[in-house]
């Protein structure tokens, strides 16, 4: 195995390769992405990882899978995190990719293999990215126009009508999709509205293929251990996808008010003296094992999923 570290820049890619001193720089477009595959298509048994960089790194990506090239993207957290550890306190495009390669040949086993997104689901994050963007900017035209003059009132309350014909579009094209490629599984239970079946179906695509740890690990609604010799710390959840989560909070809020099982489940955890943030987490949790449990069971039913 050769491993391959690319440091992923708007203009630049920045290739460092095991056993080479030296990095090799290319263009990011479609010319530069060719030569940088056809250097690493000459090594024996690349593998490749490249940081997460708001997007840029998603034409490499597809380009080194339909190369053939075993691929992984990282969180930029975990490679901060492993350049802290190694003590390299510099930075630049060379230097990260140095750090991305060694990074690929001690950690290749713990690294899951990039898989492209079929079309479907990157036009349904697109979608929910810009409703985002919108719902954010409605908030703030609204908290402008209670302190504005009433001339000024007037203008953003045509932004604000914009916008919600806007969010109103954007939400349609966002069903059709979602009824177009969404399953029983994710509206199986009350509090799974539009919303939060489109940001399963986009940004969770795990969904049935983990056990209920892992996927509770990757939403980030694990309860982390923090114990040291006779201590024993708080649990507490980090890290994971933070847009999933958001979606499933509101999903869980709403299940708790329609759903009696839900709601006893909340009850009890409260009776037994668990603060509401914690009680509010363990039913998100709950909810996220019982969505993963039945999109599991369809898997295996149409046999894209082998049994236990």
């Amino acid at each position: 195995m050769t491993a391959a570290g690319v440091d992923v820049g708007k203009d630049f890619l920045d290739l460092a390769i095991d056993g080479r001193a030296r990095t090799t720089r290319f263009s990011n477009d479609a010319a530069g992405r060719r030569k940088l595959i056809r250097g690493l298509a000459g090594l024996e048994d690349a593998f490749v990882v490249v940081e997460a960089t708001g997007g840029y790194e998603d034409a490499l990506l597809d380009a080194c899978v339909d190369a053939g090239l075993h691929v992984a993207r990282i969180n930029p957290r975990q490679s901060n995190a492993f350049a802290r550890a190694i003590g390299e306190l510099a930075k630049s495009d060379a230097i990260d990719a140095r750090l991305l390669c060694l990074f690929a040949r001690l950690f290749r086993d713990r690294l899951r293999c990039h898989v492209p997104a079929p079309p479907w689901q990157r036009e349904l994050r697109a979608w929910l990215r810009r409703r985002g963007q919108v719902v954010m900017t409605l908030q703030v035209q609204k908290q402008q126009a209670d302190r504005a003059p009433p001339a000024v009132r007037t203008l953003i309350h045509r932004t604000v009508a914009a916008l919600r014909r806007e969010l109103a579009a954007i939400e349609q094209a966002m069903q059709v999709l979602v009824d177009a490629n969404g399953t029983p599984a994710i509206r199986s239970s009350k509090g799974m509205g539009p919303i939060f079946q489109a940001t399963s179906l986009a940004l969770l695509p795990e969904l049935g293929t983990l056990n209920r740890r892992q996927i509770a690990k990757l939403v980030g609604v694990a309860p982390m251990a923090r114990d040291s010799g006779h201590s024993q710390g708080k649990r507490r959840i980090r890290g994971g996808r933070a847009s999933m989560r958001v979606a499933l909070y509101m999903a869980t809020l709403s299940a708790g008010r329609c759903d009696p099982a839900m709601k006893a489940h909340y009850r009890q955890l409260r009776d037994r003296g668990k603060p509401a943030k914690v009680a509010l987490v363990a039913c998100m949790r709950k909810l996220l094992t019982i969505v993963n449990a039945r999109r599991r069971d369809e898997l295996r039913a149409s046999g894209e999923l082998a049994p236990d």
